[in-house]
């Protein structure tokens, strides 16, 4: 969430909060969803103040019918300065002349993210989809294979991975051990073939072909005897 300040020390009455975007964890981000909740966007329960993926697509939704498009597609969901303007959350300040004569395009607020961060986010991704079915070939919400189901959870976070397993290994860098948001490997075939996101505790979110989205033990004696190795992307 991007804060710029209208001169001075820093003070709530002096600031206007020009972008929040996924990730971000505020009474500002409650006070967004509880509007887009109102207008039909958002859900009730999930006025909680963290923006997560469910908050994400209420923005989408919501630019789409108010017509406000980005530059970048992949910042869209962003909730920039016309969209915050367009529901009425810029705070007083002195940059409300600017916001008047932005461009009629979101500015995306530039974010650096830890590597933990990021993780917490493909995991919150993937989590969302938990029950999905397997479909072979599947990369939708409507059925994923488990190649498919790791791509789509990077990308709602901005991040291409390759389309399959045997790539995806090839394009991981090894680790010894894996960490939050590496992808474990497992030769159910000749070879890489089978793959899921590394939760911690000994734990990976996949989609297995009997049992679609899901999270599973690493101690698991099916996986366990297939394991391959971890690799961060």
């Amino acid at each position: 969430m991007t804060i710029i300040s209208s001169g001075g020390p820093m003070t709530p009455p002096q600031t206007t909060i020009r972008s929040t975007s996924y990730g971000d964890r505020s009474d500002f981000v409650k006070e967004l969803q509880q509007l887009l909740a109102d207008k039909g966007y958002n859900k009730r329960s999930n006025v909680d103040g963290i923006f997560g993926p469910i908050t994400k697509r209420a923005v989408q939704k919501y630019q789409q019918s108010a017509g406000i498009s980005h530059a970048n597609g992949n910042f869209f969901g962003t909730a920039g300065p016309k969209t915050l303007g367009s529901l009425g959350l810029f705070q007083a300040g002195s940059a409300s002349k600017t916001e008047t004569s932005a461009p009629q395009t979101e500015t995306a607020s530039v974010r650096e993210s830890s590597d933990s961060s990021f993780a917490d986010r493909v995991i919150a991704s993937g989590k969302e989809h938990m029950g999905t079915r397997y479909v072979w070939g599947g990369d939708t919400p409507s059925g994923f294979d488990c190649s498919g189901f790791i791509q789509y959870a990077f990308k709602e976070n901005g991040k291409n991975l390759p389309r399959t397993v045997a790539q995806m290994w090839d394009a991981g860098t090894r680790v010894d051990q894996p960490q939050k948001g590496d992808l474990v490997f497992f030769e159910t075939r000749t070879g890489p073939s089978h793959a899921g996101i590394y939760l911690g505790n000994n734990k990976f979110l996949h989609s297995g072909s009997s049992t679609g989205v899901t999270v599973t033990n690493m101690d698991n004696s099916y996986w366990k005897q297939r394991y391959l190795g971890a690799k961060s992307m």
